[in-house]
């Protein structure tokens, strides 16, 4: 099993920035990928960001190109998503996710095995 929890959210103002971290536990050495989703109320959830757990590689959602950026820290087992220049559309609950299965990184839901309990961001205009 894997454990993912989240830290980081909180309410911030447009065009300001917030570092979410995902602290990784249990089999990390089964995950091939991790990434960001975000549900916002009334929407369906949505894929941010993913990144190959041992090589490194990224993808970015094109609503989130520029302003956010995945990285991960295999040494204390972090993930974080960098955001920058938030916008009230990104206002959502965050959520991290680990993937088992080799290849592209997943940009669905289906694509992870593992989910944190999420953690609430907020951008007021």
């Amino acid at each position: 099993q894997v454990q993912l929890v989240e830290s980081g959210g909180g309410l911030v103002q447009a065009g300001g920035s917030l570092r979410l971290s995902c602290l990784v536990s249990g089999r990390t050495w089964s995950i091939y990928a991790s990434g960001w989703f975000r549900q916002a109320p009334g929407k369906e959830r949505e894929f941010v960001a993913g990144i190959g757990w041992s090589a490194g590689s990224t993808k970015h959602a094109d609503s989130v190109k520029a302003r956010f950026t995945i990285s991960r820290d295999n040494i204390k087992n972090r993930v974080y998503l960098q955001m920058n220049n938030l916008k009230a559309e990104d206002t959502a609950v965050y959520y991290c996710a680990a993937g088992r299965v080799s290849g592209p990184i997943p940009v669905t839901d289906s694509g992870y095995a593992y989910w944190g309990q999420g953690t609430q961001v907020t951008v007021s205009s």
